[in-house]
């Protein structure tokens, strides 16, 4: 299989001497990042914003407005998404408008789904709507999606992980909270699934060196889709115990103990293929992960070694 990756060709200088030295190269990525840190950013802001239209006109538009998969991962609501953090920059009604549409598009055809998490979910679509509504002023729809919500049962052989299981509800938990206010959904609600993570996190490890550990379909996965990375992820937005948080912190020193020489990340454990550097398996998903606990849970060994991970840099921009 070839390479799932593009190289990145940038020059291994930091951007600091980079913004002070005469270059001669004609690479209009180095230029641009030799620029000060206003015109960087606009001209980045402007950039995203176009290629945001260009999404919306790929997606939604070619669609005919019609939901085909109503997921935020790889479908309409993804489209919607990306309209609501353009609007949160813009203030552009219009945007917020679209973007209530597609969320109620995605509402419909989301009403008979048995997933109930955020990014590939029912959870997803409710968790945004309500937001939205709230932006918008709209009372009812707001009680529509809240309570649509706060209706979601979990079933009880949910896989414990990001994109379908018991972390990926508390994602959208944790969304509703911060853009609604703390204890719109309540904390003994999350405090419930969240026993039931550390409980299953525990008894798959059985006091072997990673204090937790989970398994999806057969494979204890490391990455942020389905495995540690992913479920340590969210696990820190939690209100959690003492014993919970060096649990926390003693999986992820086991990862960066366990990581490859070159800085990437297993995709599962006991794998030797030094291949996958995406979001969902590899260094990237681990990256914000780490990069979460130093903030969070304030362990400079994870700080540490966030600052380390070289792959990234390495194979720029990711072929899923």
């Amino acid at each position: 299989m070839a390479d799932r990756f593009f190289p990145n060709e940038m020059p291994e200088t930091s951007l600091a001497v980079a913004a002070h030295e005469t270059t001669t190269a004609q690479d209009s990525l180095t230029k641009l990042l030799s620029l000060p840190y206003t015109a960087v950013s606009d001209t980045l802001k402007n950039s995203a914003l176009a290629l945001k239209q260009t999404v919306v006109n790929e997606t939604w538009g070619v669609s005919g407005k019609r939901v085909q998969d109503y997921t935020l991962y790889t479908g309409a609501l993804g489209t919607a998404y990306l309209l609501f953090k353009a609007y949160q920059v813009t203030k552009n009604d219009n945007e917020l408008k679209l973007c209530c549409d597609i969320v109620e598009a995605c509402d419909s055809a989301s009403r008979d789904s048995g997933r109930v998490t955020f990014i590939c979910g029912r959870a997803g679509v409710c968790a945004l709507g309500a937001v939205l509504a709230k932006h918008a002023g709209d009372e009812r729809l707001l009680d529509h999606y809240l309570t649509k919500f706060k209706e979601i049962k979990l079933p009880s052989d949910l896989p414990n992980e990001l994109l379908y299981g018991r972390v990926g509800f508390l994602w959208a938990c944790s969304f509703l909270n911060k853009h609604m206010g703390k204890d719109t959904i309540s904390t003994a609600q999350m405090r419930a699934v969240v026993d039931e993570i550390i409980k299953a996190g525990r008894r798959l490890a059985n006091r072997g060196r990673c204090p937790l550990m989970y398994e999806w379909h057969g494979k204890k996965y490391w990455g942020a889709a389905h495995g540690l990375a992913g479920i340590m992820h969210v696990l820190m937005d939690m209100e959690l115990k003492p014993d919970e948080v060096e649990d926390v912190k003693g999986t992820l020193r086991y990862m960066i103990k366990n990581r490859f020489p070159s800085g990437n990340y297993p995709s599962s454990e006991g794998s030797e293929s030094d291949r996958l550097v995406h979001w969902c398996h590899g260094a990237p998903g681990v990256t914000l992960t780490l990069a979460k606990a130093a903030e969070v849970i304030l362990d400079e060994h994870c700080h540490f070694h966030c600052c380390l991970i070289y792959q990234i840099y390495c194979k720029g921009v990711i072929v899923v």
